[in-house]
C-alpha cells in the first residue's frame, strides 16, 4: 500500500527491459496509478509489441481521462502488429469510463474502436459496450446486431440482450423476434427467456402455437421455464399434437412449468377429463411427474379398461402415493386386476417404497405381505425389499432365503450377497453355515467377504470378520479371497491372520504370497512385525538374484554377491544386521537417503523390487 509503492515502480521503469519491464508495466497497471500515465504514453511507442500492448492495457486500468486521450491518438497511428493490444486498452479504459458515470466519454471511445480495423474480437467487445453504455438509447443499436448477417455480431448482440437492463428492451426483442428467419427466432426466444423478471411470455406463447416448428419447439421449451397459468392450455394441446418432437417438448415444459397455481388447475381438470382421450393419460401422468396430490383421481384411473391410462395412474401413484395408502399398491401387485399390469405395479410399488419416509414402517408392510403372494410375486417383493434396505428387509430376506423354495433362496442369496451396509455381514455368514445348498452357501459366503473388503469398518472388525470366514469358508477359494482382504489392508492383525493361514495345506502358496506382501508393507514400521517375519515358515521357492544395487543417484554399489549368498528358498532374505551399510560394508552415499533395487527370479519368473534404506526384505511374487 501506498504512494512510494507507485513511485517506486515509476522511476524503476526506464532502468528495466524485457520481461521485467512489461511485470513492472502490468503492476502498475492493477495498482492504477494515475500518475504513471504521462511515462505509460511513451511506451505505446516503443519499438517491443509486447512492451506496447502491456503499456496500453495498463492504461487501461487506469481508465481516465487522460489515459483515454493517449490510448485514442495510439490507436489511430498504431501499426498492424501494436493494435491489438493497444484496442484491448481502449476497451478496458472505455468500461473503467462507464464505471465511472462517464458514460459520453466511454461511448466515443467504443465508437472509435467499432470505426477502426481492430482484431474481431475487440470488435466485438466494444459493439458490446456500446450497445450497454448508451442505456435505454442502446435499444436500437442492440437490435441493429440482431440484424446483422455477420453472426460474431449476432451473437454478441444475443448475450448483451440478456444483460441489457430495464424491460423496454424486451418489447423490441419481441417484435425482432417475430420478423427474423426461424433460425435467429429460435436463438432469439432463449435468450429472451433468459430475462424471466421482465420477458414477454405473450410473445413467446404466440410463437410456440403458430411458428415455424424449429420456433415451436424452442418457444415451448422457454415456456417451461418462464410461463404462467396462461401458457397451461396451449402446452396441453401442443402435448397431444400429433408430432412427437412437439409432443416430447411440451410434456416436458408441463412438468417444468412453474407455480403452485399450475399444480392446483392440473388437478381440477383431470377431475373432469375421463374419458376425454389422449388428454386423460397426459394429465394422469402430470400428476406424477410434478407430485401433486390426487391419490383418488389416480386409484379410479388404476382401474380404467384402458391400458395406457392404468399404466399412466400406476407410474404416478408410484411417485406421489401417501404412506397411509401404500396398502392399496400392494395389493395390486398381489392381485393385479389386470395380469398385464403386473410389470407397471411392481415397478409404482418400488418407487413409492424407496421414497417412503418411514422405510421401517413400509418394509414392515412388504415384510407381511410375502406370504400372502404368489411364488414370483414374492420374489418381486424381495426385490423391492433388498432396494430398501434397512433391518426389517434384511431379516425377512434372511428368512425367506431359509425356506425350501429353491426359487426365493435363489432370489433371497442374490439380493443378500449384494447388500450395500455392513449389518448384511451376521445374515449372510449365517446362511453360510446352514442353509442347505452348496450354491447358495459359496453365494452367501462370497457376499459375507466382500462385506469385509469393501466396507469402511474398524480394524479389529474386519479382522474378526476375516477371521470367522476363515473357519467358515468350506472351499479354498473363498479362503483365498480372505487372503486378498488381508493384503487390501495390512497391520498387524492382518499379518498374524495371514501368518496363521499358512498352517493350512491347501492355502500354502496364497497365504504366503499374503503375508510377504504385508510384511513388505508394515514391516519397516514395527519391530514386532520383523520378529514375526523372522519365524514364518514361507512356501518354498527357487529363488534366484539376478542383479542388485545400494545407493543413491549415480552413487550406486553393486550387491548382487552378497544378497545372492544370503538368499535361501524363502521370499524372505535374512539379513545378519538392521543396517545395509553393515550389511555391504560401506555407505555409498553418506548422509543420504539410499534404495537397494533388485532383479530377480521366483520360480523362473523375472521380477524386481525396491527397498527404502534398511527395510526388510521380503520379494513379491512376479505377476
Amino acid at each position: 500500500p501506498g504512494h512510494a509503492a507507485d513511485a517506486a515502480l515509476r522511476n524503476a521503469t526506464p532502468s528495466l527491459q524485457g520481461n521485467l519491464l512489461i511485470g513492472a508495466i502490468n503492476s502498475i497497471g492493477v495498482r492504477r496509478d494515475a500518475n504513471a500515465v504521462d511515462p505509460l504514453t511513451a511506451y505505446l511507442q516503443d519499438a517491443d509489441d509486447a512492451v506496447v500492448s502491456a503499456a496500453a492495457v495498463a492504461l487501461g486500468r487506469i481508465g481516465n481521462d487522460a489515459a483515454a486521450k493517449s490510448l485514442r491518438a495510439a490507436l489511430v497511428s498504431s501499426t498492424d502488429t501494436a493494435r491489438s493490444g493497444i484496442a484491448e486498452g481502449c476497451v478496458l479504459c472505455a468500461e473503467r469510463l462507464w464505471a465511472s458515470g462517464h458514460n459520453s466519454e466511454a461511448i466515443d471511445l467504443y465508437d472509435l474502436l467499432r470505426k477502426e480495423t481492430i482484431p474481431r474480437q475487440r470488435l466485438l467487445e466494444a459493439t458490446r459496450g456500446a450497445i450497454l453504455a448508451r442505456q435505454q438509447r442502446g435499444i436500437s443499436l442492440l437490435i441493429d446486431q440482431l440484424q446483422s448477417p455477420d453472426k460474431g455480431l449476432f451473437q454478441i448482440a444475443l448475450s448483451t440482450a440478456r444483460e441489457f437492463p430495464g424491460h423496454d428492451v424486451d418489447q423490441s426483442l419481441a417484435d425482432e423476434m417475430a420478423r427474423t428467419t426461424p433460425a435467429r427466432a429460435a436463438l432469439l426466444i432463449v435468450a429472451m427467456a433468459d430475462r424471466q423478471h421482465t420477458v414477454k411470455i405473450a410473445a413467446i406463447l404466440a410463437a410456440a402455437i403458430t411458428g415455424e416448428k424449429s420456433v415451436r419447439i424452442a418457444a415451448i421449451e422457454a415456456l417451461g421455464r418462464v410461463g404462467n397459468t396462461s401458457c397451461l392450455s396451449p402446452l396441453l394441446d401442443c402435448a397431444i399434437e400429433n408430432d412427437a418432437d412437439l409432443q416430447r417438448v411440451a410434456q416436458k415444459s408441463l412438468a417444468d412449468l412453474p407455480g403452485e397455481s399450475i399444480d392446483q388447475d392440473i388437478a381440477a381438470r383431470l377431475a373432469k377429463a375421463e374419458g376425454q382421450g389422449p388428454i386423460y393419460p397426459l394429465l394422469i401422468e402430470l400428476i406424477g411427474q410434478r407430485r401433486i396430490d390426487a391419490f383418488e383421481a389416480l386409484q379410479r384411473a388404476a382401474g380404467d379398461s384402458d391400458k395406457v391410462v392404468r399404466n399412466a395412474a400406476f407410474f404416478s401413484m408410484g411417485t406421489t402415493i401417501p404412506e397411509d395408502k401404500l396398502s392399496v399398491l400392494i395389493q395390486e401387485v398381489i392381485s393385479p386386476k389386470f395380469p398385464e399390469d403386473t410389470s407397471v405395479t411392481q415397478l409404482a410399488l418400488k418407487t413409492a417404497s424407496i421414497r417412503m419416509p418411514d422405510r421401517e414402517a413400509c418394509a414392515q408392510q412388504l415384510a407381511e405381505s410375502v406370504e400372502r403372494a404368489s411364488p414370483l410375486t414374492k420374489i418381486s417383493l424381495l426385490q423391492i425389499l433388498g432396494a430398501m434396505g434397512g433391518p426389517t428387509a434384511l431379516e425377512a430376506i434372511g428368512v425367506a432365503t431359509k425356506s425350501n423354495d429353491p426359487q426365493l433362496q435363489d432370489a433371497g442369496s442374490r439380493l443378500l450377497g449384494e447388500w450395500m451396509t455392513i449389518d448384511g455381514a451376521p445374515v449372510l455368514l449365517d446362511l453360510a453355515k446352514t442353509v442347505s445348498g452348496e450354491k447358495y452357501q459359496v453365494r452367501a459366503m462370497r457376499g459375507y467377504i466382500r462385506i469385509a473388503r469393501q466396507f469402511t469398518m474398524s480394524e479389529p472388525e474386519r479382522v474378526e470378520m476375516c477371521k470367522k470366514a476363515l473357519e467358515a469358508c468350506r472351499h479354498p477359494a473363498e479362503q483365498k479371497l480372505v487372503l486378498d482382504v488381508l493384503k487390501r489392508y495390512p497391520s498387524m492383525e492382518t499379518l498374524r491372520l495371514a501368518i496363521h493361514a499358512l498352517q493350512l495345506p491347501e492355502l500354502k502358496s496364497e497365504a504366503s504370497q499374503a503375508t510377504a506382501a504385508i510384511a513388505q508393507k508394515i514391516g519397516n514400521k514395527s519391530r514386532e512385525a520383523r520378529d514375526l517375519i523372522a519365524n514364518v515358515d514361507f512356501q518354498k521357492i527357487k529363488l534366484e538374484i539376478v542383479k542388485a544395487e545400494y545407493g543413491a543417484g549415480t552413487a550406486q554399489k553393486d550387491v548382487t554377491e552378497v544378497l545372492q549368498k544370503l538368499a535361501v528358498d524363502s521370499p524372505l532374505i535374512p539379513m545378519p544386521s538392521e543396517s545395509y551399510n553393515a550389511c555391504f560394508g560401506e555407505d555409498p552415499a553418506p548422509g543420504i537417503v539410499k534404495r537397494l533395487k533388485i532383479e530377480f527370479r521366483i520360480n523362473d519368473a523375472t521380477g524386481g523390487a525396491t527397498f527404502e534404506e534398511d527395510a526388510m526384505i521380503i520379494l513379491p511374487t512376479p505377476k
